[in-house]
């Protein structure tokens, strides 16, 4: 009986250790599940989140030049009408994250900034010129560069970039949504995004 009892105590010991590793090695597959699982889904994420918006401007354009000691001048001078496509993107394929398992934390690192494409249609109207001062290749170019600074200062002024930044928060909250419902937390700047809520007040 006395020789019995070591070998009972040494399957227990046998058996129990066996669980203990199979629970251990169940734990560390389900984390790299997790972990492939968010890499996965954040990089779904990563598509091109887009606001557009048109803008309309209409531009007097004058020049005047004078010859022959002032007595002589030449003009030239048009109406110029502009409707302009303007589109403001975030490409989040470009967006940075660090995944650590040991925390079960998704750090976001990098947040890239809004492109913003601006596709004018110009129209010239009412145009006239005088033979000594006529309209050539660098006064158009010119025209464009006003016109270019004008839309986007008038972009600045906008609401098309905070609405664009409000789609590039709803795309952030996926992140949040996913990483919350698996138990993982969401960083940001040093600081845990607590909520949905917390995300809306986020500053890029």
């Amino acid at each position: 009986m006395r020789k019995i009892i070591p070998i009972i105590l040494l399957v227990l010991a046998v058996s129990f250790g066996w669980k203990y590793f199979e629970s251990r090695n169940d734990q560390r597959d389900q984390l790299v599940e997790s972990t492939d699982l968010i890499e996965k889904q954040i990089k779904n994420v990563g598509k091109l989140v887009v606001t557009e918006g048109n803008f309309a401007q209409v531009y007097s354009y004058n020049d005047s030049r004078k010859f022959y000691l002032d007595i002589l001048s030449a003009r030239k001078k048009a109406l110029i009408i502009v409707n302009a496509d303007v589109t403001v993107a975030y490409d989040l394929s470009k967006l940075r994250t660090e995944i650590d398992p040991d925390t079960r934390t998704v750090r976001i690192l990098y947040i890239p900034e809004e492109e913003i494409s601006i596709n004018p249609n110009i129209r010239y109207y009412d145009v006239t010129q005088d033979y000594l001062n006529q309209f050539e290749a660098k006064d158009y170019n010119k025209i464009q560069e006003r016109i270019k600074k004008s839309l986007m200062a008038k972009i600045e002024n906008s609401s098309i970039k905070s609405n664009a930044q409000n789609r590039l928060i709803s795309e952030l909250q996926k992140i949040y949504i996913l990483t919350s419902s698996m138990g993982w937390s969401l960083e940001y700047k040093g600081n845990i995004i607590p909520s949905t809520e917390a995300m809306e007040g986020i500053k890029l």
